[in-house]
C-alpha cells in the first residue's frame, strides 16, 4: 500500500522576516506639479500662439472731431448767468474777510487790539501766534509753511470775567491744503490731556469734522477757578478758531450756538 501523499498548500507560506517596501515620498506630489506646469506653460504657448497670428486692431485716434461739447458757443440768450454775488462763496471770501466775522452781542466790551492799539479786525501773524500758542515761533513757523494768507478776529467781554474770541484764519488756494493741514493739526492733539481738552468733544452741525470742546476746571491755590471751551471748524480755505474762558462753567449750548453762527456767515 502506497504510503499516504502530503497536502498540496494553496498559497505560499509568508516569511516572517521580510521586508514590507513603501512608495517613496513626494513622487505623486512631484508628478502632480509637473502636470501642473506642463499643463500652464502648453496653455500659455498655445494662446499666445493664437494672438500672434490675428491681425492687430488699430486704436482709437486721439484727436476726433465732435467730442467737445458744446460744439458751438451758446448764444447770449442761452447761455447761464453767473452766479448772484450771495451765492458766489469766493466772491464773499475774496472780499473784507472781516465782513464774515460773527457780530458781537449787544453790550459787549471790544477787547483785541494789535500792536499800535487799533481795532480795526485784522490781526498781524506774529501777533496771533504770540497770543494764542504756548509756542509762538513754532507755530508762526508752522502757519507760514501752510500758507496762511490772514488772519481776521473779534473778541469782546461779557459780565465779569467771561471773555470771547472769534479767529478766521484764510490760507492761500493751492496744492498746500493748508486749511485742512491746519483743522487736523488741531483736533489731533485737543482729545490729549496734557494739551489739549482731554476729550473728543462734539460735532458742530453742518460742519463736516468741526468740533467743540469743554475743558476740565483749572484750580490754582489763590486765583479763581479758569473754565475753557473751544471750537475748531473749517470751511474751504477759512479755519474759524473760537474760545471761551470764564470762572464759572461753560455751557455746551454756548461754545456751539456760536460756532454754528460763525459757520453760517462763511
Amino acid at each position: 500500500m502506497p504510503p499516504p501523499v502530503p497536502p498540496v498548500p494553496t498559497e505560499p507560506p509568508a516569511a516572517a522576516d521580510a521586508p514590507v517596501r513603501r512608495r517613496p515620498r513626494g513622487r505623486t506630489t512631484l508628478i502632480i506639479a509637473a502636470a501642473a506646469l506642463l499643463g500652464v506653460s502648453g496653455g500659455a504657448a498655445l494662446g499666445y500662439g493664437i494672438q500672434a497670428e490675428r491681425a492687430p486692431t488699430p486704436l482709437a485716434a486721439l484727436s476726433q472731431p465732435g467730442l467737445g461739447h458744446p460744439a458751438k458757443p451758446l448764444s447770449a440768450d442761452r447761455a447761464p448767468a453767473p452766479l448772484p454775488v450771495a451765492q458766489d462763496r469766493r466772491v464773499r471770501t475774496d472780499g473784507d474777510l472781516r465782513k464774515l466775522l460773527v457780530d458781537r452781542p449787544k453790550g459787549a466790551k471790544k477787547t483785541i487790539t494789535d500792536e499800535l492799539g487799533l481795532d480795526d479786525g485784522w490781526q498781524p501773524l506774529d501777533q496771533y501766534a504770540e497770543t494764542n500758542y504756548k509756542n509762538p515761533h513754532y507755530m508762526f513757523e508752522a502757519l507760514t509753511e501752510q500758507g496762511l494768507r490772514r488772519v481776521a478776529s473779534v473778541s469782546w467781554e461779557q459780565g465779569k470775567y467771561r471773555e470771547t474770541e472769534v479767529h478766521l484764519l484764510q490760507f492761500r488756494s493751492g496744492d498746500l491744503l493748508g486749511a485742512a493741514e491746519h483743522l487736523d493739526s488741531q483736533l489731533e492733539y485737543m482729545p490729549r490731556d496734557e494739551r489739549g481738552a482731554g476729550n473728543e468733544g462734539d460735532a458742530i452741525k453742518g460742519s463736516g469734522e468741526g468740533r467743540y470742546f469743554l475743558h476740565p476746571v483749572e484750580r490754582e491755590t489763590g486765583y479763581l477757578p479758569a473754565y475753557r471751551a473751544r471750537a475748531l471748524a473749517r470751511r474751504g480755505d477759512i479755519v474759524l478758531d473760537i474760545h471761551i474762558s470764564d470762572t464759572v462753567p461753560i455751557g455746551k449750548k454756548a461754545i456751539r450756538t456760536l460756532a454754528e453762527r460763525q459757520l453760517e456767515r462763511l
